[in-house]
């Protein structure tokens, strides 16, 4: 397992690591996500710790993990993503806590990159064609907490944020046969996982109606979904430059 982590293993570490592994593999309740099962199979999720939730200083070293997954990610194949996970905590924050802690990571981890944003990538959150993006990659990022009941995928016993690259998805899209029947697989497992109907805003990258970023976090019931919170992106370019280097 050791291969598989990036950076240093606290002690707290091995539970979510065990966690995630039995959901994913699970006989009884298989996971909707067929991706993430495939890649746990083939040994081709990697895993890094974050200490704390609201210590950013201890949110260096996922900036630290998260550029060296991007540094080998296409050597390990299409299934594979970063689950970065952050350390249990006793109590179980709202979800809005959390929607926030998620999009400050975020916004934690843009104003410290290094790379220029993809050429390729839009800035407007607004555009179908808009993905999260760091060291020059973009990627589609899911976020799972405590407070996610009734939206069981979305559900973890810590915080965890998965990180796929775009790239994972190429061939795969609405519009191709293996997309199409990917998609349709998924919301199958979804609607007998979850208890609660699939949420709309699970569409496909670069549909006029999509938005990417209203994917990363998702409510806990369908009535949230209107919310003014799931209207307008947290995240914003401003006038953001690439950090400096030296």
């Amino acid at each position: 397992m050791s291969e598989n982590i990036i950076g240093e293993t606290p002690q707290w570490g091995t539970v979510c690591l065990q966690e995630l592994q039995e959901t994913l593999l699970s006989d009884s309740s298989p996971f909707p996500c067929t991706f993430a099962v495939a890649g746990v199979k083939k040994d081709t999720l990697r895993y890094g710790f974050v200490e704390d939730l609201d210590d950013e200083r201890s949110w260096e070293s996922l900036g630290d993990v998260l550029t060296e997954y991007l540094k080998t990610y296409r050597e390990l194949g299409r299934e594979t993503s970063l689950v970065v996970f952050f350390r249990p905590e006793s109590e179980v924050r709202t979800l809005q806590e959390y929607r926030e802690r998620f999009w400050a990571v975020l916004r934690y981890l843009h104003e410290r990159d290094t790379s220029p944003w993809p050429a390729e990538v839009p800035r407007d959150t607004d555009d179908p064609w808009w993905e999260f993006s760091f060291g020059g990659t973009p990627i589609f990022v899911v976020c799972n907490t405590p407070a996610h009941e009734l939206r069981r995928s979305r559900h973890s016993p810590g915080f965890f944020i998965t990180f796929q690259p775009r790239w994972v998805f190429e061939g795969l899209e609405a519009d191709t046969p293996p997309g199409a029947a990917a998609r349709r697989t998924i919301r199958k497992r979804l609607a007998r996982y979850d208890a609660v109907e699939p949420a709309r805003a699970l569409g496909s990258y670069g549909d006029p109606d999509n938005r990417e970023w209203q994917q990363y976090f998702l409510p806990d019931e369908p009535t949230r979904e209107s919310a003014e919170e799931q209207r307008k992106c947290p995240f914003q370019h401003g006038s953001w430059e690439p950090a400096a280097t030296g």
